[in-house]
């Protein structure tokens, strides 16, 4: 199969790297791409959101299955454009993607399905969650536990010319769970839990991601599959009643509160950088698994993951989350991969023979391992060997699951 990757990020690099392993895949294309997925793939300079320039490309290389990785796209009809023309696709239509593109709309949805969530609130007082409505690319999410807070998350969301949504405070431990949906069907796959704020101890703003591990030690495949049950399959009934078939990644942020698990957010793609720890333990073939969710064929199918564990790292500018790096030399990523890491490009730029920063998340360091607490072991051995101008990661990534900690569907931890 010739397969048509769009996007440009670590996630996009994690994906072309699972997908470049797959027996049936004859050729694999990126566009935008970055240095990274050009070692696995041929790169094409068409950016993620110009549907026209993407659907010339699939159609000018013939490619067999269009995998779009962000969301913007997806949110603006991507999908349904590389669709009309015939064209197989991993990813949801615009009306399907508001899951993501409103919260708002998503909240709809949860209540008409049944589905457990925070309460909706008709007044920004504390405590509460202020949340931009639209996308706001992991950072529109403000905990307010005062009025100094509310009066600080409501001038930054002014700022950006978003609808706000008002929420309760939910306590408990956070678990992101995937599921490949058809139209139909949604199949779990390995959970993660990502590490949103931009400090350790969870302090700072909130970030696209600071890093993540996989699986979360309490929520394995039996706990995922009730978990799918209980929240993914009333939304894609729920969405396929309202017209709207959910086909592709459909992904669930979780709290764990002390009465059961409670939906935070859907996203309509996979998350980053979770999918830097659930893809390279899956052990089944991606390609195929996206390929039959694309023609609406997943019925049966039961992904196989390996027993071990991974830990993933983001290497970030030290201006992120409010500012990126451009130019900044990165050395350090051969030595890393050679100790067995897998580095997975985030924002980087080639100038000549030199690999550069080139954005906010800048590079994605996983370590793999038979437990957590080896593959976070293996991940920051690995940090330690790249380096950037003013670069930081987050010292505290998995650090309580390699410690033995463990969640529980019904309780907000265990020991």
């Amino acid at each position: 199969m010739r397969v048509l990757v769009v996007g440009s990020g670590g996630r996009e690099h994690a994906l072309a790297w699972k997908l470049a392993q797959s027996p049936l895949l004859t050729e694999l294309h990126v566009a935008p791409g970055n240095p990274g997925i050009a070692e696995v793939a041929e790169c094409h300079p068409i950016r993620a959101d110009d549907a026209e320039g993407v659907l010339g490309l699939s159609r000018s290389l013939g490619v067999d299955l269009v995998v779009i990785g962000p969301e913007a796209p997806l949110v603006i009809g991507l999908a349904d454009a590389l669709r009309r023309f015939g064209l197989l696709v991993f990813g949801p239509s615009a009306a399907s993607a508001r899951i993501e593109g409103s919260k708002g709309f998503a909240k709809d949805v949860m209540v008409s399905a049944g589905v457990p969530t925070a309460a909706r609130l008709a007044l920004a007082r504390p405590p509460c969650v202020v949340k931009a409505d639209g996308l706001a690319a992991g950072k529109g999410v403000f905990v307010c536990r005062t009025e100094d807070e509310v009066a600080e998350a409501l001038r930054a969301l002014r700022g950006v010319g978003s609808d706000v949504v008002v929420e309760e405070l939910l306590d408990g431990p956070e678990v992101s769970l995937f599921a490949l949906c058809d139209g139909s069907h949604a199949i779990p796959l390995v959970s993660a839990q990502d590490f949103k704020r931009a400090f350790d101890r969870d302090e700072g703003p909130n970030t696209g991601g600071m890093g993540a591990y996989a699986p979360v030690p309490g929520i394995a495949a039996t706990e995922a599959e009730a978990l799918v049950e209980q929240v993914h399959r009333p939304v894609l009934a729920e969405l396929a009643k309202r017209g709207a078939p959910f086909v592709g990644l459909l992904y669930a942020g979780l709290m764990l509160a002390d009465d059961g698990p409670r939906v935070l957010e859907f996203n309509c793609r996979f998350g980053d950088p979770e999918t830097q720890v659930v893809l390279p333990l899956l052990e089944s073939d991606l390609l195929a698994l996206l390929a039959a969710a694309s023609a609406g064929d997943l019925a049966g199918a039961s992904p196989s993951f390996a027993s071990s564990a991974a830990t993933t790292v983001v290497l970030a500018s030290g201006a992120y989350p409010e500012g990126s790096d451009r130019g900044s030399e990165i050395t350090g990523v051969d030595d890393a991969e050679a100790g067995g890491a897998l580095v997975f490009h985030a924002g980087t730029a080639r100038h000549g023979d030199r690999l550069v920063t080139n954005g906010g998340r800048i590079l994605a360091v996983t370590g793999l391992g038979e437990t957590v607490a080896a593959a976070r072991v293996a991940a920051y051995e690995a940090v330690g060997r790249v380096r950037f101008a003013g670069m930081r990661s987050r010292s505290d990534i998995a650090e309580a699951a390699a410690a033995g900690a463990t969640l529980s569907l019904h309780a907000s931890s265990e020991g």
